[in-house]
């Protein structure tokens, strides 16, 4: 195998694109809600998607829905989908859904994280810290439960 040969069979994992893909904000009870006291409830939903969209191209989607509550009222919903292109080539197929699961939402999330931080200032509410995630915890947790419902 020449040298040229070996190069182009190494695995490729680069990022082509990241964007926000789609952005909302909800303010219901907009403006009494800025009147409003009590304890803020934060509720935070991830959602993951990932499509190849060409040769060696793929375009993941993780969708960050971040909801406040005082009591049974919204104060706010933010939801950010946050987008990229990679190109990943040369790399085993049973490999591709961990890559798909835990390496690109690893890399959308600080991009996410300050979309979602941004949107709800801008709303006129102190930014929203999302705590870090363990987007390999949560790969694993799905796969087992996708086990486990396979065996039932």
């Amino acid at each position: 195998m020449s040298e040229q040969q070996a190069e182009e069979n190494n695995p490729v994992f680069n990022i082509e694109k990241l964007y926000v893909k789609d952005l909302s904000l909800e303010v219901p009870h907009a403006p009494q809600i800025f009147l409003e006291s009590g304890d803020n409830e934060i509720g935070m939903q991830l959602h993951n998607e990932g499509e190849q969209i060409g040769d060696g191209f793929f375009e993941v989607t993780l969708t960050v829905t971040v909801t406040n509550k005082i009591g049974d009222k919204t104060v706010f919903l933010a939801e950010a989908s946050q987008a990229g292109i990679f190109q990943i080539r040369n790399v085993d197929e049973e490999d591709m859904p961990a890559i798909i699961g835990i390496a690109c939402p690893t890399i959308l999330f600080p991009y996410v994280r300050e979309v979602i931080s941004d949107v709800v200032n801008r709303a006129g509410f102190p930014p929203v810290i999302l705590s870090p995630v363990n987007f390999e915890a949560l790969f694993a947790q799905r796969m087992q439960e996708m086990e486990t419902q396979g065996n039932a």
